[in-house]
């Protein structure tokens, strides 16, 4: 056995059953013992972003990491913008990058680079293979890392040589580390806020957002002591919709959300950090959170939220959700595509068990409040502002999950930094409705230029629309086998959403966005 059979063989043994790959000649070794073991499905992306940005997407819906197959350094440099955008979620994932031999790596050839030096800002975990008997033992280590505390990013980087020279070993799989356990003394704190009588809030993510008791379980702590809930404005998964609790979310822009946290005076957060700016801005503050705040930390992202959540609902004698239903979406009358009618298309439309991959960006940004009431649904988004998330994130989910839906709401400038996933998600025959909202600019951008006080004119505006020439999303996805549509009407949308979850494989929506 060589080191790459042992290697696949081990991944495997952990748990490991998806490869995303993009290989190159260095990887070969690897391509040739997932084809002779069978032991993976193996998936293509034309585009690395499209690789890593898929793997993410299958780790926040079945929870297990997959491994992404990379080429070199350059490789890597491709895909690490959704990389970054895996972290920031703590989605488990495993990178396999492969390298020069090592007895090559001192001639300097042209794709030589610092490969540790490139993974490490994107990693928390990060390995060099030396020997094709090691690899394997490496391996399970990887997956162990990936799998530990709330989700990690491991990658191993793999010489050529430590994949086909012989003497590969299977190692056995190897136990993660737990999550940290809470401070009792924080929960006591906690307690005390909560019946101070003070405007509070609880200030949440991470798994209790995954699983609707959980949550419940806050909605009935906030409900007894008339605290508030708020999750992050981007989050790695929610479980949502008519039948679950209802969780808001922080506002993205700097003013709206001073003024939604301007009224509390205790702030407990639970597997989130304290709330900041994205961006800093002339005059306006970093901290979102008022300076009179007190601030407790019940459990970092790195502590046990879950055990946390379940202690505190004990100690106040709580035990049933509180769900207070929204009502359901009313479809759109004819006529032009609004934000708002937009909003409503797409809540009317949404199928139980459909999960939603958000990069909807600055025209999306009123869906999350009016699908509150919509059909139970899984939400999973950008987590990491590295735009060009949402088709690979669509493409892996529909990988973990083939018997439910998929609806991928997209901004048309966005989808062009991964754009190839479509043609990934027509090979796999892949249930991805994407609805492109075609205001033909990249129009957040717009809203920030105005916001550090520019005055822009045309040559600025010029490097922030999409619209000469306009991009045509009908043909692009037939191009690459994905039959589509474009939409004017919002009535018409809606009902095009609707029938094209029903139906097996992809489908692109071109919404023709009036704003």
């Amino acid at each position: 056995m060589n080191g790459a059979e042992s290697l696949v063989r081990t991944l495997h043994g952990a748990g490991v059953s998806v490869c995303f790959a993009n290989p190159g000649t260095s990887e070969m070794q690897f391509v040739d013992a997932l084809d002779r073991t069978g032991s993976m499905r193996c998936i293509l992306g034309l585009f690395e972003g499209v690789v890593t940005g898929a793997a993410d997407g299958y780790a926040r819906m079945a929870k297990v990491p997959a491994v992404t197959l990379l080429h070199l350094a350059p490789g890597f440099a491709n895909g690490a913008a959704n990389v970054h955008n895996a972290k920031k979620a703590r989605t488990p994932m495993i990178n396999l990058v492969g390298d020069h031999a090592t007895y090559h790596l001192k001639y300097n050839a042209p794709l030589t680079a610092d490969l540790e030096g490139a993974v490490a800002p994107f990693s928390d975990w990060v390995r060099t293979a030396t020997t094709a008997e090691t690899i394997g033992r490496d391996g399970a280590e990887a997956v162990a890392a990936a799998m530990s505390g709330p989700g990690r990013i491991a990658t191993l980087l793999a010489p050529s040589d430590t994949g086909w020279n012989e003497g590969g070993v299977v190692a056995a799989p190897v136990e993660p580390e737990p999550l940290a356990a809470y401070d009792p003394a924080a929960l006591d704190a906690a307690i005390a806020m909560l019946e101070s009588g003070e405007p509070t809030l609880i200030y949440f993510s991470g798994a209790a957002l995954e699983d609707p008791a959980l949550t419940g379980l806050l909605s009935a702590i906030a409900d007894k002591t008339g605290a508030k809930l708020l999750s992050p404005t981007s989050n790695r998964r929610i479980e949502r919709g008519a039948g679950r609790p209802r969780v808001d979310k922080l506002f993205y822009a700097v003013d709206l959300a001073l003024e939604q946290l301007r009224p509390y005076r205790n702030v407990i957060l639970i597997g989130a950090p304290e709330p900041v700016a994205f961006f800093a801005y002339p005059d306006k503050p970093s901290v979102l959170l008022p300076e009179a705040a007190r601030r407790l930390t019940l459990a970092t992202s790195e502590e046990d939220g879950v055990a946390a959540i379940r202690a505190l609902a004990d100690r106040l004698g709580v035990s049933r959700p509180v769900i207070v239903d929204a009502p359901r979406p009313i479809p759109p009358k004819a006529g032009s595509i609004t934000y708002e009618a937009l909003a409503a298309a797409v809540a009317a439309a949404l199928p139980e068990g459909a999960i939603v991959a958000d990069e909807g960006i600055t025209v999306g940004r009123g869906i999350y409040a009016a699908t509150t009431g919509s059909a139970p649904m899984s939400w999973i988004a950008i987590t990491g502002g590295s735009i060009g998330i949402g088709p690979p994130l669509a493409t892996g989910a529909a990988v973990a999950c083939p018997d439910r839906p998929v609806v991928a709401l997209q901004a048309d400038g966005s989808s062009m930094y991964t754009i190839q996933a479509l043609w990934t998600q027509a090979r796999e025959n892949l249930n991805v409705t994407t609805v492109i909202f075609a205001n033909r600019s990249y129009e957040v951008l717009k809203q920030e230029l105005y916001k550090v006080g520019a005055n822009p004119g045309r040559g600025a505006l010029d490097m922030l629309e999409i619209d000469r020439p306009a991009l045509d999303f009908v043909a692009l996805a037939r191009g690459m086998g994905v039959p589509a549509k474009r939409v004017e009407d919002a009535a018409e949308l809606c009902r095009t959403i609707a029938d094209a979850t029903k139906e097996p494989g992809p489908f692109l929506i071109e919404a023709m966005v009036d704003d």
